[in-house]
């Protein structure tokens, strides 16, 4: 076969699967594309999770991680309870929610897997200062869980790299030829940077929107949200990669969404009881 010909046929195959695989993120309404299916992402990451129980120092603190959960359960709650109120599917339906503490003071950090499987890093609870700074933080993470991020990003992330494959066919091999000449990943690095990481951006963007409705829902104080970005740059000193370099808006970016974004989600997006 000819290379226009297997450029034709392979074109025709993306297109075709990109048609059939486009859905919209809960509540945002944005454009998402879905090639990789949902239940093998949330089978991986149980398999991951429960590696991170096994291998990393769960913390002993009771009262926190308690809270965590509780804050966890009204979130899993409200989050149900709202999509089902407004004849929404559910997008958590068949998450399997989980929740623990590590007991690792340096990593400020939390994520939420695919299916609900979130973590807590006891170095946060320096950022987080109290329940509202936690339920923010948590509300964040879970609306990645929510929105499906995850499956958006490996699917991006396949289509990205069937294109670049299809460029280099197409050039006669010349992107390998210039891969080979620099001796670095030149088109993935302009790929990350011109797609990827703006990408990755918009998400996080939508998850700090996302989480402080999931916060609101379940009742938590979301005015506590800005505060944590306000700590966490005094925290890191202004130290930040420019924000076109970085998977995330920067600190300074984030404060200011989330303030014009309050008031507006305290009126529409009131404690569900």
């Amino acid at each position: 076969m000819n290379r226009r010909k297997f450029l034709g046929y392979v074109g025709c195959g993306c297109c075709s699967m990109l048609l059939h695989s486009c859905t919209t993120a809960p509540i945002t309404d944005r454009k998402q594309l879905k090639l990789i299916p949902e239940e093998k992402l949330n089978k991986q990451a149980a398999q991951i999770y429960e590696k991170v129980k096994k291998d990393a120092k769960i913390s002993d603190d009771l009262k926190t991680t308690n809270q965590i959960k509780e804050i966890g359960k009204k979130m899993e709650k409200s989050i149900t309870v709202y999509f089902n109120q407004n004849d929404i599917p559910d997008p958590t339906i068949n998450f399997d929610w989980e929740y623990i503490l590590i007991d690792n003071k340096k990593v400020k950090n939390a994520w939420c897997m695919p299916g609900g499987k979130i973590a807590v890093y006891s170095g946060i609870l320096e950022v987080t200062k109290n329940v509202n700074g936690l339920a923010a933080v948590m509300g964040h993470e879970i609306a990645h869980a929510v929105a499906k991020h995850s499956v958006e990003r490996a699917s991006r992330s396949m289509v990205v790299n069937i294109g670049t494959q299809i460029i280099d066919i197409a050039s006669g091999g010349k992107l390998s030829t210039i891969n080979r000449t620099t001796g670095m990943n030149t088109v993935g690095m302009l790929s990350q940077i011109g797609i990827l990481n703006p990408f990755s951006r918009k998400q996080e963007t939508e998850a700090d929107y996302l989480g402080l409705i999931f916060s609101s829902l379940a009742g938590y104080d979301i005015r506590e949200a800005p505060k944590i970005w306000e700590r966490m740059k005094e925290i890191n000193k202004g130290k930040e990669p420019p924000e076109f370099m970085n998977t995330h808006p920067s600190s300074s970016n984030r404060i200011k969404n989330l303030n014009g974004w309050i008031n507006e989600i305290i009126l529409k997006y009131p404690p569900i009881v």
